[in-house]
């Protein structure tokens, strides 16, 4: 499981960062989606590095070469995106660095698996749903996809994802209320990573 997640504030992004390490997670996705957003970012892995060793921390909502570079510069140690641009490939490829783009269709993934992606971002997924991903593996089962949008952690939800064949899901909102985010509930955070992992590990 991937947490996907933005804020203004470096400090409330690295109280996040490290309430989803507690709880487990290894993997973090930081959107590039507000005003000096890099920024933030920059403090983020530099936080990370000290207090989270573990962590692979990388941006998200990448949709051009330009701005792949500058957060790679930053160190990030991956890039996602919420659709496939073949430059953005071009240039993780060059400096090493996984590149999962989204993809709303059968050849799309095809062209990303192509440009050497080896992760594929089923975007969005509310909107395509689970059969798209079973429909998808079934004539390419060696096809990695991570499943944003939609997802949820209920061992209901996530059932569905992984039943469908998904390599792994990215999860926003719904693993960080804002309101617990406000009350800098990272606790409560914490244990949402907890179970959510637990049971993606029990499916």
């Amino acid at each position: 499981m991937v947490p996907v997640f933005y804020h203004a504030d470096a400090d409330v992004a690295c109280s996040v960062v490290k309430a989803c390490y507690d709880g487990g997670v290894r993997a973090f996705e930081f959107t590039n989606r507000g005003d000096f957003a890099h920024e933030v970012f920059a403090q983020v892995v530099k936080f990370a590095a000290r207090e989270c060793p573990e962590m692979a921390v990388g941006v998200g909502s990448i949709v051009e070469p330009a701005t792949a570079a500058l957060y790679m510069q930053l160190g990030a140690c991956f890039v996602v995106g919420p659709l496939f641009n073949p430059e953005v490939a071009r240039v993780c490829n060059r400096r090493g660095v996984p590149y999962t783009p989204g993809c709303g269709s059968v050849s799309e993934v095809g062209f990303a698996q192509e440009a050497g992606c080896d992760l594929c971002k089923v975007f969005p997924g509310d909107v395509l749903g689970p059969k798209f991903v079973k429909g998808l593996l079934a004539p390419m089962p060696w096809s990695k996809i991570m499943v944003t949008g939609g997802v949820e952690p209920t061992a209901d939800n996530l059932k569905g994802w992984f039943g469908a064949g998904a390599y792994c899901v990215g999860m926003g909102s719904k693993l960080f209320p804002k309101d617990r985010v406000a009350a800098a509930d990272w606790a409560y955070i914490s244990e949402q990573c907890r179970s959510a992992l637990a049971a993606i590990a029990a499916l």
